[in-house]
């Protein structure tokens, strides 16, 4: 009878532990996230992420070469595309706030094409971040399209005829100097192993740029990237 209730006794505290460590656990994760988690509409700010489309053009061309390149890489010749508009918290963001999203209008896709030359990327910021700006589809879609009207892409980059070696300090730096009201802590360069692959600009829901330095602190490590020459 006293091992009985010994045993019964240990295994009470070690399940009570197991719940107090869980609950720790859980409470912890929770901390590190906002609490208005994927609540539609409910953020601090936008990334306008623009991805500089020769270096997308050239990857995929090492990764498939037998492959037809897509509609971005054929036809025009693009410089920097916008590669989507993502609401964010001060610490992390939402993502995939209504599932299943709604339905996008094709109409509104096509509508697109000159910003973003994807139709499946189109689809799926919708999914992954449109959902979470609170607005509907049409209103989204013009709002990416305001955010980058006020962003202007330094004159050097528009028609880059041939393929250039620059440091990610100078691309943010480009940037600035085409937008004085944009802090340089606004502004974060992305990077493969060797090249450029987009820049993501900080922007308030009133389309002012703002700083954003915990995620700056994420810009590429590299002293120096190339960036391909748009084609043609």
């Amino acid at each position: 009878m006293v091992r009985r209730r010994i045993r019964q006794m240990v295994y009470s505290t070690a399940l009570t532990m197991s719940f107090v460590f869980l609950f720790a656990v859980v409470a912890f994760a929770q901390g590190g996230r906002d609490r208005r988690q994927n609540t539609p509409g409910e953020f601090d700010f936008y990334i306008l992420a623009l991805s500089w489309s020769p270096s997308y053009c050239e990857a995929a061309q090492e990764r498939s070469p037998n492959r037809s390149p897509d509609q971005q890489c054929s036809g025009r010749p693009f410089s920097f595309v916008v590669h989507g508009l993502w609401p964010q918290y001060e610490r992390g963001f939402p993502a995939f706030c209504q599932v299943p999203s709604p339905r996008l209008d094709r109409n509104i896709v096509g509508s697109m094409l000159d910003l973003m030359p994807s139709p499946r990327l189109i689809f799926h910021e919708w999914d992954r971040h449109g959902t979470c700006s609170g607005l509907q589809a049409r209103a989204y879609f013009e709002t990416i399209r305001k955010a980058r009207a006020v962003t202007k892409i330094p004159a050097e980059y528009l028609e880059l005829n041939r393929p250039i070696i620059v440091s990610p300090g100078d691309i943010a730096d480009a940037f600035v100097k085409a937008n004085p009201s944009m802090p340089r802590d606004a502004i974060t360069v992305a990077c493969d192993s060797k090249r450029l692959n987009e820049v993501r600009i900080c922007i308030n829901k009133d389309f002012s740029f703002r700083d954003c330095a915990e995620l700056t602190r994420r810009s590429c490590r590299r002293d120096r990237i190339s960036m391909p020459a748009v084609r043609g």
